[in-house]
């Protein structure tokens, strides 16, 4: 049995844990209500562009073509899907204490490195940089400090090297991988295709065609092909940085999360030494006030 000195340490141990914990909840919070402003700003803009974009796939020339939006000829008639150069952004954390935040990131990203043999890999954070390397997994690029501070700026560099990488045949298929945030209790692992972008039949991006699409009147200058060259390099930055922002809150949340289960852990295991100090201290105190009348009676004999 643990003596009272021991348990006092203790309780004093915990009161440190919960002041950092405390902390860490504090901090993930104040930078949680941040980033969804800054998303909120944002927004818009990035609605409105994929909005636009819907509509000029819509009215593209039924024989357009551009690689930005279909699989290459020459890879379609020579590969199967799995066979393809794939590239995937894995994007996670640069710290740990947020619960599974990290391990379903990861998890997802090697399901589809398996699903896809001929694969690069590109790591946002620094526990899927350690993980991956650790695993020996080679790792093409990874994008430093981005995790922490997510950025237009950083989106931008992500997507110019993505792009360049793209046009100079490196790969076939960009796929990102992170974590949305639906609501503060529930997170989901979310897998997107960048590039190339399908023409669907019944919808673009996953939209369903509007019944008044074909009453719309459409002009593209100078060229089709001048406009996605535009708007789709656009279009990528805004999805990146949307899911850079979405991965940064599902992470502070995560973190809150942890830490609030560990705050309430530390408060009960607190209470339960402070009980078991309190019994062991009030029986040292009888055993001395025993001891003492036991005492008291003796020197009475004499």
């Amino acid at each position: 049995m643990a003596t009272t000195r021991e348990l006092r340490d203790r309780i004093s141990s915990i009161d440190n844990t919960l002041k950092i914990t405390n902390a860490m909840y504090l901090i993930s919070s104040t930078k949680l209500r941040k980033a969804k402003t800054d998303l909120a700003k944002t927004e818009p803009y990035f609605y409105t562009l994929q909005t636009m974009i819907q509509r000029i796939l819509r009215h593209l020339p039924e024989d357009f073509t551009h690689p930005y939006l279909d699989v290459r000829r020459s890879v379609r008639e020579t590969m199967e899907p799995r066979d393809y150069k794939t590239a995937v952004i894995c994007v996670t954390a640069d710290k740990g204490l947020a619960g599974a935040y990290n391990h379903n990131v990861i998890k997802r990203t090697e399901e589809i490195l398996r699903e896809r043999p001929n694969h690069q890999l590109f790591v946002v954070g620094e526990m899927g940089r350690a993980y991956f390397h650790a695993q020996n997994e080679p790792i093409a690029h990874h994008f430093h400090y981005t995790a922490q501070n997510p950025t237009l700026h950083r989106a931008r560099v992500i997507t110019g090297h993505m792009l360049d990488l793209f046009e100079a045949h490196e790969f076939d298929a960009l796929y990102i991988v992170y974590t949305r945030m639906k609501n503060s209790l529930e997170m989901v692992t979310e897998t997107e295709q960048l590039l190339p972008l399908d023409k669907l039949n019944g919808g673009v991006l996953g939209t369903p065609v509007p019944m008044v699409a074909g009453m719309e009147e459409f002009r593209m200058r100078p060229t089709p092909k001048a406009i996605i060259d535009n708007v789709i390099p656009d279009y990528l930055n805004g999805f990146i940085y949307s899911a850079l922002v979405e991965s940064f809150c599902s992470e502070q949340n995560a973190r809150m999360t942890a830490m609030d289960a560990a705050n309430r852990s530390g408060n009960k295991l607190k209470q339960q030494l402070s009980i078991q100090y309190n019994r062991q201290r009030q029986a040292q105190i009888t055993q001395e006030i025993t001891e003492i009348a036991a005492g008291a009676r003796a020197q009475q004999r004499k």
